[in-house]
C-alpha cells in the first residue's frame, strides 16, 4: 500500500472514524460463517512449519498443490479486500467464487479484537477445501503506525508513526512490535502489510507524497531505517505474525503518491543506492513478503513500472538480493498509478514480470484477472509453470502461517 489508509483516502480528514457496533460484526460474520467448522480447530490441524522439516514443508505443500483443480490455484494469486469495519457480502461471494485465498482488511475499524476475530473466522470458514481440509486464508491488514493504523479498538494499542518508532531503541521497538503483532493475531490476522522499508531523505520530507507527507518512514537515512525495519519485522516473526518490506525498490525519492497519482517516478534510485540497504537487510534476515511499488525507475527500468518489471522482480529483488518468498504487489484495483493498464493486464504483466500475489482492494476486478491468467496459462507452459511457482511460494507461507494441513 502506498497511503490509502492515511487521512487524504477517507473523509472529514483525521476526524476520529466511527465505531461499528459489535454486532454488525457479529452479524455480518455469522452470516459468512454458517454451519462450517470454526478456523480454530483447522489451525489446531495444522501446526506452524518451525515444527517440521524443510522437506515435511516442501511435501505438504506439493500435496496440497496437487490436490488443487485449476481455478484454486489461480484463486491462490490473489488478494481482495474486505472492509474491516462493514463486509461488503456481495464482494466476499465475488472472493469466494474465484477461490481467493487471501484477503487485505482494509478501510477503518475501531471494533476491537474480539469483533474483528468473529469476521475473520467468518471469512475462514469460506476458504477453499482441498482434499476435505481448509486451505486457510492469508488475511491482512496496513498495522503500521501513526497515520496508517487500520485496525483499532479495544485489545489494539494505539501505534505511534513509524518516525517516532525510528526515534526508539530497536530492542523496545522489537518488544512493541511483538505485542502488536500478538493483538493481530489474537484478532485472526496472520500478515502484516508492513514494515515500510522506504528511506525519505530529509531534504523531502513532507513533500515525499506517499510516505514522508505521513511520517511512515522509520528515518531519513538507511542507517536508521534498516536497524528499525528489521527490529519490527523481528517482532511480528516472534508473535508469529507475517510481515511485509515495502515498497520495493522504495517509494522514498519521488513526489507523487502512487495511489492517487500518474506516472510517478524515481529518477535517483539506482540498483546499487543505499536506499536499496533496508530491503537487502530484511531479505537476509528472513522477511517472507516484498510489496513492489507502482512507481517507474528510470534508472532501473525506464520503461516500466516496477510492479510489471521483470528487472526489478526477477533481477534486482530475486536475483542479485536473494529474495525467495513472496513478491506481493501494491494496489492493482483502485490505485490511479495503474488505472491505464486493462484489469486483465494487470495481473498478466505482474505475474509475468515474476509477481506471486496480485493485491487488488476492488474485488470486483478479480473475474477479469483470474480469466485472464487462466487463458494465458492454458496457452503458454512458461507462463504456467510461473504461475505454479509462484502457488508454490504463497502455499509455502501459508504452511508457516498454520494454514495448511497435511496427514
Amino acid at each position: 500500500m502506498t497511503s490509502r489508509q492515511a487521512p487524504s483516502h477517507r473523509p472529514n480528514g483525521n476526524k476520529a472514524v466511527w465505531p461499528v457496533p459489535l454486532l454488525t460484526l457479529a452479524l455480518a460474520a455469522a452470516s459468512l460463517g454458517g454451519a462450517h467448522t470454526s478456523h480454530a480447530a483447522v489451525v489446531r490441524e495444522a501446526p506452524a512449519s518451525t515444527t517440521r522439516s524443510t522437506t515435511a514443508t516442501t511435501t505438504c505443500v506439493d500435496q496440497v498443490f496437487g490436490a488443487m483443480t485449476g481455478p484454486q490455484r489461480v484463486g491462490q494469486l490473489f488478494m481482495g479486500a474486505v472492509a474491516a469495519s462493514k463486509p461488503d457480502q456481495s464482494r466476499i461471494q465475488v472472493l469466494r467464487q474465484y477461490h481467493v485465498g487471501s484477503v487485505f482488511l482494509a478501510g477503518r475499524s475501531t471494533a476491537g479484537t474480539k469483533a474483528t476475530k468473529t469476521l475473520v473466522d467468518g471469512l475462514q470458514t469460506k476458504a477453499d477445501t482441498v482434499s476435505g481440509h481448509r486451505v486457510g486464508l492469508l488475511v491482512s491488514t496496513d498495522q503500521e503506525g501513526g497515520q496508517v493504523q487500520v485496525l483499532n479498538g479495544p485489545g489494539f494499542s494505539t501505534m505511534p508513526s513509524a518516525l517516532v518508532q525510528g526515534s526508539w531503541s530497536t530492542t523496545k521497538l522489537r518488544t512493541e512490535a511483538a505485542t502488536w503483532a500478538k493483538q493481530l493475531k489474537s484478532a485472526g490476522v496472520n500478515l502484516n502489510l508492513a514494515p515500510v522499508a522506504d528511506v525519505v531523505p530529509a531534504s523531502l520530507g513532507k513533500n515525499n507524497g506517499p510516505i514522508g507527507r505521513y511520517d511512515r518512514e522509520f528515518g531519513h537515512t538507511a542507517a536508521t531505517v534498516t536497524p528499525h525495519s528489521n527490529a519490527f519485522a523481528a517482532g511480528f516473526a516472534q508473535s508469529d505474525v507475517l510481515a511485509t518490506l515495502k515498497h520495493f525498490p522504495g517509494l522514498g525519492y519521488v513526489r507523487g503518491n502512487t495511489d492517487t497519482t500518474a506516472n510517478v517516478v524515481d529518477s535517483v534510485t539506482t540498483s546499487k543506492s543505499s536506499s536499496i540497504i533496508p530491503f537487502s537487510s530484511g531479505i537476509k534476515a528472513g522477511a517472507p513478503f516484498v510489496m513492489v511499488s507502482l512507481a517507474t525507475y528510470s534508472r532501473i527500468d525506464p520503461k516500466h513500472q516496477a510492479v510489471f518489471s521483470s528487472t526489478v522482480i526477477q533481477g534486482l529483488l530475486r536475483k542479485t538480493l536473494g529474495f525467495k518468498g513472496v513478491v506481493i504487489s501494491d494496489d492493482l484495483g483502485n490505485a490511479v498509478s495503474v488505472k491505464a493498464v486493462p484489469p486483465a493486464n494487470r495481473a498478466l504483466n505482474f505475474l509475468s514480470a515474476g509477481g506471486d500475489l496480485v493485491l487488488t482492494v476492488e474485488p470486483n476486478l478479480v473475474p477479469a484477472m483470474a480469466k485472464a491468467v487462466q487463458t494465458r496459462m492454458a496457452q503458454n507452459a512458461t507462463f504456467r509453470a510461473q504461475v505454479n511457482q509462484s502457488v508454490h511460494r504463497i502455499l509455502t507461507a501459508k504452511q508457516k502461517a498454520g494454514l495448511l494441513y497435511c496427514g
